[in-house]
């Protein structure tokens, strides 16, 4: 009897978890620059609404109260109200948010290899090249009903550099931090945060050996300075496998990951996708 009562409750505890819906299945809401805002569409029609925001499509998804958008907003963007447009069968329509300040902090860099810093001419040709097939990484589109429910740490160290930092190198202004580094020796593994597919791999300038992964809907991780690629392009990867190594390959100052993540095209900051699993 005892045991027959055990195995009912068990079964009633595991039925109710279940049945409690999933919380922080979405990215962290964030709206600043370098953030993500999750806007309600006020749509609860069956069919997928397209939106699109600045001219790129934007991820969505269902919740139980509707549709909802996941946008990604640039460090770029101003504070203020913002827009993003709607498209249902059979109405069209914009919705208005708002983006809340940030000033992010400063961090000065002393990088030896000058030419990391002022590149030249030649570099500079190379540079141009490398920038188009990365926006076009950026840009990719995976028309997928897929969203992942919080992103794994890909690599095991300390957090170094947070993401959006006001840059300097050698004292010069550059672009702030669009990625979150992690600190950890060269040759560590680096894993897929979350199921998707290899995009893109390559060897740049600035980035060093990187491998780009698609995990849908306009998603994007960017791994760089990596020592070794474990994958090829094309390849679809799980999460917690292994797809590079950590190295010190591009400007980099010592061995570290760099982690990129870009959603509709912006840059966004990792973290807000990591709240999920934690």
């Amino acid at each position: 009897m005892i045991s027959i009562m055990r195995f009912n409750t068990l079964v009633l505890f595991i039925t109710l978890l279940l049945s409690i819906p999933v919380s922080h299945a979405l990215p962290q809401h964030s709206p600043v620059p370098g953030g993500v805002a999750i806007v309600d569409l006020k749509y609860d029609g069956d069919s997928r609404p397209e939106v699109s925001y600045r001219g790129n499509p934007v991820m969505v998804h269902q919740g139980e109260s509707g549709w909802q958008a996941i946008v990604g907003i640039p460090l770029s963007a101003s504070p203020g109200q913002a827009k993003i447009k709607v498209r249902t069968n059979p109405r069209n329509y914009s919705i208005k948010f708002v983006i809340n300040d940030k000033q992010y902090a400063e961090q000065r860099l002393t990088i030896k290899n000058k030419r990391m810093v002022n590149p030249t001419a030649e570099d500079l040709k190379r540079i141009r090249k490398e920038v188009k097939i990365i926006r076009k990484a950026f840009k990719n589109w995976n028309d997928s009903f897929a969203i992942p429910a919080g992103f794994a740490q890909p690599t095991k160290g300390i957090r170094s550099s947070s993401f959006g930092l006001r840059r300097f190198f050698n004292d010069q202004p550059r672009r702030p931090h669009s990625g979150m580094d992690i600190a950890a020796p060269e040759g560590q593994a680096v894993i897929a945060p979350a199921d998707g597919k290899v995009i893109t791999i390559g060897d740049y300038f600035f980035n060093g050996r990187t491998v780009f992964i698609d995990h849908g809907q306009g998603l994007v991780s960017m791994f760089c300075h990596l020592s070794d690629i474990d994958v090829v392009e094309g390849q679809e990867v799980s999460v917690g496998e292994t797809v590079a190594k950590v190295g010190m390959t591009g400007r980099v100052t010592g061995p570290h990951l760099h982690w990129t993540v870009s959603l509709n095209n912006s840059r966004v900051d990792p973290e807000l996708f990591m709240q999920a699993t934690e």
